[in-house]
């Protein structure tokens, strides 16, 4: 072969590689989204702290005032809206157990994943996944918080989405399903059904799998395949979303609540790094709270309470890193960390604050603007310009000062809508987005304006 030949073919090997690697580029950026600041990416926000930077969430607003648009929902359900761009993702379930109709086939159970227009609340797509039997039926707390309580995440790519006994499902951003995994088809000896949502972590989606199969799993992103599955009875009753920790030498960890005990395991592998005991029996609903390396948890039932420690260290770290403990606790909602305060409203109707360095009760002051009797609270704060927002199930959403002094700011309702408001919000550019058992709504302030 002469050597303008070969030069030739050289070239035109070149060009058609350089031709494959853009069409790869053009397909790749246009099935995903760069993801921004202000996205609200996962149940708790992009770091799962509950905390939004955002200065222009407005402090009122009623079905006249700062509303700017609402959408009937296809279905019920606990799980909070995540926000991708122009994209607002929000689950949903249909057929069986829906609040204020009777009867009911639980073979006809479907969960929805629904993608709402940010602009103006229209529906983009929703897409349907039946439900897998056995299931629990709808009695006991499922009736409370129903068949979609998991809250979706996302990596600007995809969408996962943890529906229980029916396992975790994964959707491109156009809602075409790429994969379905299941993680067990156990209940729990309450029957209270699945709580927990998603978190990512590199190439992995993990989830607590302790009503289904009592494990906890890392799945691989782009297929579903089981990386691997840490084990154990004592995660029973174990609701909460983990977290994951960043230690001072780089590390991370997976940190997650059990009844009686805190572990810390190698979210690569999911082996056991450490644990601590602790006092906080019956079921552990609220995620823990991270602060650096020191962790906060909450929960329990008769024996509820509170504890602060240090992440990291080998084997059995009760006494050495524990830093306090409290019978100050929250039953279903997570507290929110700020400025070195936890604050959150207990399932009883009180508000509580607490120090963040020492454990020591702030206050506790009952709220007057929530009903007494039954659980008035299931939804976790979040915070955004120094204010708490936290929707009651049936008495609108408080705003509270982030303070260490009791002041409540603001009490919003929306007088068309009398369902269950169990999830928390999201926040995104200046928008509050609130979801009930019957409506998506976006909330903003007239001068902010979604991009």
């Amino acid at each position: 072969m002469s050597e303008p030949i070969l030069l030739e073919n050289k070239i035109t090997m070149r060009n058609q590689i350089t031709m494959r690697m853009f069409l790869i580029v053009v397909a790749c950026l246009a099935a995903t989204h760069t993801i921004h600041a202000a996205d609200w990416t996962q149940f708790r926000g992009p770091s799962g702290a509950g905390i939004s930077a955002d200065s222009n969430v407005p402090l009122t607003w009623s079905d006249t005032e700062n509303l700017r648009w609402k959408m009937e929902l296809p279905g019920p359900g606990s799980s909070s809206p995540i926000v991708l761009g122009d994209r607002i993702f929000v689950t949903c379930y249909s057929g069986y157990g829906v609040p204020k109709q009777s009867g009911g086939d639980i073979k006809s159970l479907q969960r929805h994943l629904v993608c709402v227009s940010r602009a103006d609340g229209t529906i983009q797509w929703t897409k349907t996944v039946p439900g897998e039997l056995p299931e629990d039926g709808y009695q006991g707390y499922i009736s409370e918080h129903g068949y979609a309580s998991s809250t979706p995440v996302t990596d600007g790519e995809r969408v996962y989405c943890f529906f229980g006994k029916s396992g975790v499902v994964a959707f491109d951003l156009d809602g075409k399903q790429l994969w379905q995994t299941g993680v067990g088809k156990e209940s729990g000896n309450r029957r209270w059904g699945s709580g927990a949502s998603l978190i990512l972590y590199k190439d992995s989606v993990i989830v607590n799998a302790s009503e289904e199969s009592q494990s906890v799993r890392a799945l691989d992103k782009l297929t579903g395949k089981e990386q691997w599955k840490a084990a154990a009875s004592t995660l029973e009753l174990a609701y909460g979303t983990p977290s994951l920790v960043t230690l001072k030498d780089d590390r991370t960890e997976l940190v997650i609540a059990v009844p009686g005990e805190v572990w810390g395991l190698n979210p690569d592998t999911g082996k056991l790094q450490w644990f601590a005991e602790h006092q906080l029996t019956g079921n552990i609903c609220p995620s823990i709270i991270a602060d650096g390396e020191t962790v906060f948890v909450f929960g329990g039932f008769r024996s509820a309470g509170s504890l602060a420690l240090r992440a990291g260290g080998k084997g059995d770290v009760s006494k050495s890193q524990v830093q306090w403990s409290s019978r100050n606790s929250s039953y279903v909602a997570t507290p929110v960390l700020h400025e070195g305060h936890l604050y959150w409203i207990s399932d009883t109707g009180q508000a509580l604050c607490i120090d963040a360095k020492s454990g020591e009760l702030v206050y506790r002051e009952r709220v007057s603007q929530l009903d007494a009797g039954g659980r008035p609270v299931y939804a976790s704060p979040v915070i955004a310009n120094g204010k708490m927002y936290v929707p009651s199930r049936w008495n609108g959403v408080l705003v509270l000062a982030t303070k260490p002094k009791y002041e409540v700011l603001a009490q919003n309702r929306f007088n068309g809508d009398d369902s269950d408001f169990n999830a928390s919000p999201a926040i995104s550019n200046g928008d509050l987005f609130l979801r009930s058992n019957r409506y998506l709504y976006c909330v903003a302030t007239k001068s902010t304006g979604t991009r």
